[in-house]
């Protein structure tokens, strides 16, 4: 539950950063908390919704909203089974699992991926670069139910060197993607920001707004299936991710109208019959390649997983649909026949 206050720039804070007064006059316990906040648009300075960075001037009036103060729980460790890929004394790579949360948040705290990086490492073994301790050995995320690759750091100084790699784009993350509709182009990039709905407080949506995020997707198109009588054809793409905004490929398929197959928010284009769906209980989105430099050593490192079940029986299931692979179609394959499944 959440509440609105206000808070009065004074003279002495007149042109310091919205994100850095919120912390330093404590009305979040950390500036990322107070930047999470602006950009979901839960931060009004003067009625307005404004950057993170905006610049507040004497008399404004910070309106925002801040959840009732529960008393403070512990952060456990839970012997959650993890698939992990790689592991030495400074970051996992690990395959995801899907219905796991990456990190505790007020209405989800337990059972999330971060309990589970404690019960592995232990709580001192995890960087702490988010600032929060229910965010230890976490640089970058996943949704609940997007499946497969992603990294977690152990130290504080491999957890910045991979949160600043991911943020200069050094880090390639790609992800396997089933959507709606049979797209014409071998390849395509949606350059769109995104920032929270204006109506719909969990959705996030393409905006122009001042909260409004850069992100930017760009996709292969790896094989084509024909339209059937409930649908309009799907097509299977890999997707690469130049910015981590929240939902980033799920809003940008939908904005590029074509959402993905099994999606449960972002389906304002997809066929209104459950069967076009495939059977799938979540969105058709897996993280199935990363590549990355070791922060500590220099090695090159490059991972790729296989689809998990249920993305691979949808995809079987349209196979005699199909109008062929692409070149990029292949490859993706060929790197894919080799790859491990994952095990949970």
């Amino acid at each position: 539950m959440t509440r609105s206050l206000c808070h009065i720039v004074a003279a002495a804070d007149a042109g310091a950063r919205l994100d850095a007064l919120m912390a330093e006059r404590g009305l979040y316990p950390s500036r990322s908390a107070a930047a999470r906040a602006i950009e979901e648009g839960a931060v009004f300075v003067n009625g307005a919704n404004v950057a993170k960075k905006h610049a507040v001037a004497a008399g404004d009036t910070v309106v925002y909203e801040a959840a009732e103060e529960a008393a403070p729980r512990a952060l456990e460790g839970e012997p959650i089974d993890l698939d992990i890929r790689f592991e030495d004394e400074h970051l996992l790579v690990l395959s995801k699992q899907v219905g796991l949360v990456c990190h505790p948040s007020v209405d989800h705290y337990d059972g999330t991926l971060v309990n589970a990086l404690v019960h592995h490492c232990g709580a001192a073994n995890l960087c702490n670069v988010q600032g929060e301790d229910d965010r230890l050995g976490i640089v970058h995320r996943l949704d609940r139910d997007t499946s497969g690759l992603m990294l977690a750091a152990k130290t504080d100084e491999a957890g910045y060197a991979l949160m600043e790699d991911i943020r200069a784009r050094a880090v390639d993350r790609r992800y396997l993607a089933l959507v709606h509709g049979v797209i014409p182009h071998d390849t395509g990039m949606v350059d769109a920001p995104i920032a929270r709905a204006e109506k719909e407080r969990t959705r996030m949506a393409v905006r122009d707004v001042p909260s409004a995020r850069d992100a930017v997707t760009t996709f292969r198109v790896l094989e084509r299936f024909e339209h059937g009588p409930r649908d309009d054809g799907y097509s299977l793409i890999d997707c690469k991710l130049f910015t981590g905004r929240t939902h980033q490929i799920r809003v940008h398929m939908e904005y590029a109208k074509h959402p993905l197959a099994g999606e449960p928010v972002y389906r304002s284009r997809a066929p209104k019959d459950p069967a076009a769906d495939l059977g799938l209980e979540r969105q058709f989105l897996h993280s199935f390649q990363l590549a990355f430099t070791h922060p500590a050593t220099g090695e090159e490192l490059s991972f790729a997983d296989n689809l998990p079940a249920d993305l691979q029986a949808a995809l079987d299931s349209l196979a005699d649909r199909s109008r062929g692979r692409t070149e990029a179609g292949e490859e993706v394959f060929e790197l894919l026949r080799d790859a491990p499944r994952p095990r949970l």
